[in-house]
């Protein structure tokens, strides 16, 4: 599993700390230069597609690492 976490923490991607809830959105705009307010509308109108919109926000939230490394999957299976 440590590879698995160590190839997550080498994404160029983030969650970012301009967060409203897990900071994918702000991560996601942070990496391409875009507006976040823009990223948040898009993921809005994706949400409008049940099961691919927050289901797809739902990984990324696992899998993604925060600014700091830590990865929510991680914290979460540790805790069992």
């Amino acid at each position: 599993m440590e590879t698995f976490y160590r190839a997550l923490r080498s994404s160029p991607v983030r969650r970012g700390p301009d967060r409203w809830v897990a900071g994918i959105c702000g991560g996601i705009a942070a990496k391409f230069g875009w507006d976040v307010t823009w990223v948040r509308i898009a993921t809005l109108l994706i949400f409008l597609f049940p099961g691919i919109g927050i289901g797809t926000y739902l990984v990324l939230w696992l899998l993604l690492p925060k600014y700091d490394g830590s990865i929510a999957l991680e914290n979460l299976l540790r805790k069992f």
